[in-house]
C-alpha cells in the first residue's frame, strides 16, 4: 500500500476502526440515479435511526446538505459521480462533485464508480485517474465503485479484474460484489482494503451470511444499504451487521440481534 500523510490516514480512520481495521459503511447514495426508491423515500425518517450504528455514511451532497443533521459526528464518504438515471446507460458517469465541495461538506472521502466491461469503460476508468489526482492533493480518500453490468459475471475473474484496476489507478479502498468462490483471491489481488456491496435486497440472514463470508476471506467491511433500510427492521438489520464486522459474532448470533429488535426484546 502506498505510504500515507496524516491527512490521509486520520480521514481513513475515521472509517475504518482503528481497533478492528473493518468498517460498516451505510450506503444511501441510491437516490441519484434511481430516485426516491423504496426505503429511501422520506430520507431524513430512513437514515437518522441507524446513523449510531454506522462508522460512515456513503451519501450524495444534496442528501447531506438536507436530511443529515450537521451536529451528528458521523463521517461522510460523499458520492462525486452522477449523471444517466435509471433510464439511460448507467455506465456514462461524469465526475459531479469537486474536492473543494467535499471540503467544505467535512467529507472524510469521496467516492465514484468505475464501470469495467461497461460501454463508457474508458470515461469511468479515466475519470477516477482524475479524481485520485485532485483528491490527494488534500489528503483524501477515493473510494472506487466495481459497478456490474447486467450483462456480466459476478465471479471471482470479473471482481478480481475490476479491483486491480481500481488499486492500480490509484483508488485507496475498493468497494465491489461478493462471490462465494474465489473470493480471497479477489482480495489477494487487490492491494487496497475492500468493502462488499450488499446489492439488492436479500432475506436478512443470507445478508448476514454474506458479510460473514466476506470478513472471513479478507474483506474489510460492508457498504450496505438495500439489505439494511429495506429490512422490515431496519436497525436490527444493521445492528447485526455490525455484530458481524466489528464484534466477530456468528451469524446465528447477529440474526438473533436482528429478530430480537424486529420483536422488540433488543433495544
Amino acid at each position: 500500500m502506498v505510504k500515507m500523510d496524516f491527512g490521509m490516514k486520520n480521514r481513513l480512520s475515521k472509517t475504518l476502526n482503528p481497533k478492528t481495521g473493518r468498517t460498516v459503511m451505510l450506503a444511501v447514495d441510491h437516490g441519484y440515479f434511481q430516485g426516491p426508491t423504496t426505503g429511501l423515500k422520506k430520507p431524513k425518517e430512513s437514515i437518522e435511526p441507524l446513523i449510531p450504528y454506522a462508522d460512515s455514511l456513503f451519501i450524495t451532497r444534496g442528501i447531506l446538505r438536507n436530511c443529515i443533521d450537521p451536529n451528528t459526528n458521523i463521517p461522510i464518504f460523499l458520492r462525486v459521480s452522477g449523471g444517466p438515471s435509471v433510464l439511460k446507460e448507467l455506465s456514462n458517469e461524469e465526475i459531479t462533485t469537486s474536492i473543494k465541495e467535499a471540503l467544505r461538506l467535512n467529507a472524510v472521502g469521496v467516492g465514484m464508480s468505475i464501470f469495467v466491461g461497461g460501454e463508457h469503460e474508458t470515461k469511468s476508468i479515466s475519470n477516477l485517474g482524475k479524481l485520485v489526482n485532485e483528491a490527494e492533493e488534500y489528503g483524501m480518500p477515493v473510494l472506487a465503485i466495481t459497478a456490474v453490468g447486467k450483462d456480466m459475471d459476478r465471479d471471482a475473474r470479473y471482481i478480481g479484474l475490476a479491483c486491480r484496476i481500481a488499486a492500480e489507478i490509484g483508488a485507496h479502498m475498493v468497494k465491489t460484489y461478493y462471490c462465494e468462490e474465489d473470493f480471497e483471491k479477489v482480495v489477494e489481488g487487490c492491494p487496497v482494503p475492500i468493502v462488499i456491496a450488499g446489492g439488492k435486497k436479500i432475506p436478512e440472514k443470507d445478508a448476514l451470511q454474506m458479510a460473514h463470508d466476506a470478513i472471513s476471506k479478507g474483506a474489510k467491511g460492508v457498504d450496505m444499504g438495500r439489505n439494511i433500510f429495506q429490512s422490515d427492521s431496519p436497525v436490527g438489520m444493521i445492528k447485526a451487521v455490525r455484530a458481524i464486522v466489528q464484534e466477530n459474532k456468528t451469524v446465528e448470533e447477529a440474526y438473533g440481534i436482528y429478530e430480537s429488535v424486529k420483536n422488540g426484546r433488543y433495544s
